[in-house]
């Protein structure tokens, strides 16, 4: 078919009521900017937090697994708002015989698949804080009542604005055996040397976060939402066996007391030593594993302007350190793990966390805090400020299989960079996972594909969350969902994020504009508060890109990405040249398709009438059509005359224009990316932005004015935008193979390392 000279031009959109029901911006779902947080995304010129400083003497009783404190909390009220109560977490109250948590766990007989599953339900824990008394400084005893996972002190005066208030609390609990009753710390017994590893962290009764989004944070711990914590100061001593070895948030401020001389000497090594040293070996803490002195010492940490202050206590610890700069601060990294986490930990662990350090602060802010720790417990991963709990074990002869590798290293990347959100940029986990687990899951993968060329990240390519989009919607909810309400956790709150994100960076914005934009928004928080709609704001603000209707799309509703190729048309223009027009009409009559009919007759008909009967044919039968007579040349030489000498290179210029027919059938609109293949084998790429979409949500087509014909044509060539469904983003059709497999291949024995150590023994002789 010919395109005619003078075309008139029809939109190519179908208008519709609903069709900015996408597009629509964002300011009903956000909150309205105010003096706290405005409209850029920023803090307000009133913004306030209010800050809880700690000085807390812990003991851990290695016998008996119990740990008893008294603390005392200074809490400031840096709001415009008066008090009359705190609230306060006690979060190891979700251990209690009668925990909500426990009671509200949706449970079905086919969940018990063995003996032990069973025994679980009998298993009894006396768990939750045992809270001695809370009294004032002075000794009185103040009025508190507690609900469940939330404690309230009752205020004989209302705390003003621009003061403070201090208290003090002395309480007991028993630690949590991690591998019977789970949790996020606890305590792991090795049972082949009588020892316990202890990782412990929400242990102290802990101010809630009061602000002028919340009022206060004070929604009940049910296992899921994590924690939404102040700023403050840390005081912390710590008392255990005497030949326990104790990381912790902060610095130690006693190391002198507590360490040998050979100690000593290697952590002054380690602290410029830019790859790790070893300070405690494993010889020696093997030799502590056997002693087990009966007596005790205290470590004493310090930690300024942090959230929260956890901690690890072990004999067993193989403790090794290095340092890293970032933006001109030496930043000291460690690694805590018995002999169990070798050789994977001493190769591998503080090396992750110092890479980790350096690139996060590359992306987001400049760490700011001086030590930064990985702690090996078995099947735990879980972050606080400065220290995280990481899994990653290999087998007990030191083998392990790849798959343990890539987890390990993926954990303590991702741990670690939990500093940076939300022990940093500081967001309500209480409410919203995807705050910290999407962004740091983001950055995690940006993290990993720097520590090694292909990484094999197991979130944020955007093919990676294809499978889950495309499942069923009664089982999907919003990234903008409540932590608690949550369907299928790990894809909401860490996968759809992270991808979310990296599609901005790679399709819809780029890296420049990005990157400038996702700094900014970290900068602005650091040590602060953000919401959903201060990082929604400020990508905004910092990049000039409308992305309302992204948000819209990605984090507040379900649809999938479903882009369809539906119909290509193609034209050339008509040059009004006869020689050139009739020659390309007979080229395609005489390359047609014939009716099988047609085709039969030319044997099954020895002789028509007009063959045998001469008179039978007149003008029209005798005729060249394709012929170029002399009228034909008259009048092509009067078009000449006439036509301006540009508009002649147009018609001559052997465009080829294809319009291309599409369907956004998930209902996510995304940019449509397009993929030319050229009979000569050539590519070219056309990147369309998503605002095509913003008259016409369902159906859209598009002309593309090509140099070359075109063979083919590929939607989503890179894999960019989460695509559900490849099968029909390619035109003309092309069947996706796969593979069936009849059997089921046999499980090898033994992880591949196992295996090499039998085929060198094999070589051997042995």
């Amino acid at each position: 078919m010919k395109l005619v000279l003078y075309i008139s031009i029809i939109s190519l959109f179908t208008f519709k009521v609903s069709a900015q029901k996408k597009f629509a911006q964002l300011d009903l779902e956000l909150p309205t900017p105010n003096e706290f947080h405005n409209a850029a995304g920023a803090p307000g010129h009133n913004y306030y937090q209010q800050k809880a400083d700690y000085k807390m003497a812990l003991t851990i009783d290695d016998e008996t697994q119990k740990l008893y404190g008294v603390e005392t909390i200074t809490y400031t009220n840096n709001s415009p708002d008066r008090l009359d109560y705190l609230w306060l977490q006690l979060d190891q109250n979700i251990y209690a015989e009668n925990s909500d948590s426990k009671v509200i766990e949706i449970e079905k007989m086919e969940n018990f698949k063995s003996i032990g599953d069973i025994r679980k339900k009998f298993f009894k824990y006396d768990g939750g804080f045992k809270i001695e008394y809370i009294k004032s400084t002075s000794g009185q005893a103040m009025r508190y009542a507690i609900n469940k996972t939330m404690l309230r002190i009752d205020l004989d005066k209302p705390l003003l604005p621009n003061s403070s208030i201090s208290f003090q609390i002395k309480w007991m609990y028993n630690i949590n055996d991690r591998m019977a009753v789970g949790g996020r710390s606890g305590y792991e017994y090795f049972e082949k040397d009588k020892n316990y590893l202890y990782t412990i962290a929400q242990y102290f009764p802990r101010m809630c976060v009061y602000n002028d989004v919340t009022g206060w944070q004070n929604k009940q711990f049910l296992g899921t939402g994590e924690f939404t914590l102040p700023f403050g100061d840390y005081e912390v001593s710590i008392t255990v066996p005497a030949d326990h070895v104790v990381a912790a948030t902060g610095e130690c401020q006693n190391l002198d007391a507590l360490l040998n001389t050979d100690e000593k000497k290697r952590l002054a090594q380690a602290r410029k030593s830019d790859s790790p040293v070893i300070i405690v070996t494993q010889a020696e803490a093997e030799l502590a594993e056997k002693t087990k002195s009966s007596k005790t010492k205290t470590w004493i940490f310090k930690a300024t302007n942090v959230r929260d202050f956890a901690f690890a206590s072990s004999r067993k610890f193989i403790w090794d350190a290095q340092n890293q700069n970032v933006g001109g601060k030496n930043i000291l990294c460690m690694s805590y793990y018995p002999k169990e986490g070798n050789p994977l930990w001493e190769r591998y662990s503080t090396k992750l966390v110092a890479h980790t350090i350096k690139t996060y602060s590359k992306y987001t802010v400049d760490y700011p805090y001086p030590v930064a720790i990985s702690v090996h417990s078995k099947w735990i991963g879980m972050e606080y400020p400065m220290i995280c709990f990481n899994g990653g074990r290999p087998e007990s002869d030191g083998t392990y299989s790849e798959g343990e590798k890539y987890g390990m290293w993926g954990v303590i990347i991702h741990e670690v960079g939990h500093n940076f959100f939300p022990m940093i940029i500081n967001s309500d986990e209480r409410q919203w996972s995807w705050m910290d687990e999407g962004l740091n899951t983001f950055v995690q993968y940006l993290t990993e594909q720097e520590w090694e060329r292909g990484y094999p990240s197991r979130r944020g390519p955007a093919y990676l969350i294809a499978d889950y989009m495309r499942g069923d919607k009664k089982t999907i909810s919003p990234i903008m969902t409540n932590s608690e309400s949550i369907l299928q956790f790990g894809n909401n709150a860490y996968g759809k994020p992270a991808t979310a994100l990296n599609i901005l960076r790679e399709t819809i914005m780029g890296h420049e504009l990005f990157d400038f934009a996702f700094k900014t928004y970290c900068e602005r928080w650091k040590l602060k508060h953000p919401t959903p709609a201060d990082l929604f704001r400020t990508m905004e603000d910092a990049s000039a890109v409308d992305l309302d209707w992204f948000w819209r799309g990605w984090f507040y509703g379900t649809d999938n990405v479903d882009i369809s190729i539906d119909e290509v048309k193609y034209f050339q223009l008509n040059t009004q040249n006869p020689t050139v027009e009739k020659q390309f009409n007979k080229s395609k009559n005489e390359n047609k398709d014939l009716f099988i009919g047609d085709e039969r007759n030319k044997t099954s008909i020895s002789e028509t009438v007009n063959e045998k009967d001469t008179t039978i044919d007149d003008f029209y039968a005798k005729r060249n059509i394709y012929a170029v007579d002399a009228l034909d040349k008259k009048e092509y030489e009067t078009f000449l005359a006439k036509i301006d000498p540009k508009d002649l290179e147009l018609l001559n210029s052997n465009k080829h224009f294809y319009e291309v027919s599409f369907s956004n059938i998930g209902g996510l609109v995304m940019p449509l990316i397009m993929e030319f293949t050229f009979s000569d084998d050539t590519k070219q790429v056309i990147r369309i932005p998503a605002e095509i979409w913003r008259k016409s949500e369902e159906k859209v087509s598009k002309v593309f004015i090509l140099d070359k014909d075109v063979i083919s044509f590929r939607l989503d060539p890179f894999l960019e935008t989460a695509d559900t469904d490849l099968d029909n983003n390619t035109w003309p059709k092309k069947v996706l193979p796969s593979r069936y497999q009849l059997f089921k291949q046999q499980e090898t024995q033994g992880n591949p390392m196992q295996r090499q150590k039998k085929v060198d023994a094999l070589e051997k002789g042995e």
